[in-house]
């Protein structure tokens, strides 16, 4: 049987600024189309899965659109379906040097944050399904958005599916009502594999999940420790894998990740990156490089090396989405980073 996975959560349209201008700084934006979930979507249909996108889109021309944009990358669209309500949008602007960019939400009562339990039909979802991604934007949209994700969690994990979750912490989006620990305690219980950026252990999770950092330079033991009492506390979940990431200005990162199982702590090299062309949907990038990598790899340090190359190469991709091979992935992953034109 082929492998299918599912990926849940809202497409928005994203308009920036040109280059590394203000917003608004001309009368121009750029417009295309991302979203934390389609962006794995769209990876791992680029890595050769096969990927369903589940979500709702206004009945007009932006939500056609969007439709098209996901079917001309590969995902198929069968569960994209009409409700009503708005397409969300983002404004972005690119930072550069000690100017950090920055984005400005524009999604309030959009079609998926107006979706709610009972919308989608999980019995077809996840007929032929054995991976579900979802994320912690989905349930930071609205009340009934969070009730939504939960109703999907259980159906995935009913029908045997493997869950993934990228906790992808917004604090501009958690706005009605309930924090976000409050909401993603409910969802991790279901969780299989954990995915986390530097700090969103604490801000999903609670406090009791912050970790004790000197400098700037991230600290193997630490999220040893960390990892560590990630499992413990949610025992169903089997893997838990934190992407590591140090700003020294807009345009020069350090990257890397690791990871916990039930065999050990895994950390992989780490990646100096300069002049980022867009930095936007690298975490995405790590979370599709990682699902793929879980699959297709023997051992868990290739898994993760495979998921933070990718990761590495989104910063070179403008848009929000990573449009790169396997092959690609693999000839970073095994060192061959040298740039020098590919005959």
């Amino acid at each position: 049987m082929v492998r299918q996975v599912v990926t849940l959560g809202e497409i928005m349209m994203r308009l920036k600024a040109p280059g590394h201008e203000r917003l608004l700084q001309t009368p121009h934006l750029e417009a295309t189309f991302g979203g934390g979930e389609s962006n794995v979507a769209v990876s791992l249909a680029a890595f050769g899965e096969n990927v369903h996108h589940v979500t709702r889109l206004p009945d007009n021309a932006l939500g056609r659109a969007c439709r098209a944009e996901m079917r001309r990358f590969g995902v198929a669209t069968d569960y994209m379906s009409d409700g009503p309500g708005r397409m969300g949008l983002y404004f972005l602007e690119a930072g550069a040097n000690q100017r950090a960019s920055t984005v400005l939400y524009d999604r309030v009562d959009s079609a998926m944050a107006l979706a709610k339990p009972g919308d989608l039909p999980w019995d077809q979802i996840f007929e032929n399904a054995d991976w579900f991604h979802f994320s912690g934007i989905t349930p930071a949209l609205s009340k009934r958005a969070a009730a939504l994700t939960l109703e999907a969690v259980k159906a995935a994990v009913d029908r045997g599916v493997t869950v993934s979750c990228d906790f992808n912490h917004r604090a501009k989006l958690w706005r009605y009502g309930k924090t976000a620990p409050e909401v993603m305690n409910q969802l991790m219980p279901y969780v299989d594999v954990g995915i986390a950026g530097r700090d969103d252990c604490r801000k999903c999770l609670g406090p009791e999940f912050a970790v004790e950092e000197t400098g700037s330079h991230w600290d193997p033991d630490a999220y040893a420790a960390l990892t560590l009492k990630v499992l413990r506390t949610f025992p169903h979940m089997q893997q838990m894998a934190v992407t590591l990431r140090e700003s020294i200005t807009a345009d020069h990162h350090r990257w890397s990740a690791c990871l916990r199982n039930q065999d050990g702590f895994h950390t992989c090299r780490t990646y100096e990156i300069t002049r980022i062309v867009d930095r936007v949907g690298a975490g995405d990038a790590f979370s599709a490089g990682l699902i793929y990598g879980l699959h297709h790899f023997d051992d868990p340090g290739s898994a993760l090396a495979f998921a933070t190359a990718a990761g590495c190469l989104k910063h070179s991709v403008p848009g929000d989405v990573n449009r790169v091979s396997v092959a690609e992935v693999m000839h970073l992953m095994d060192g061959e980073g040298s740039a020098r034109v590919q005959r």
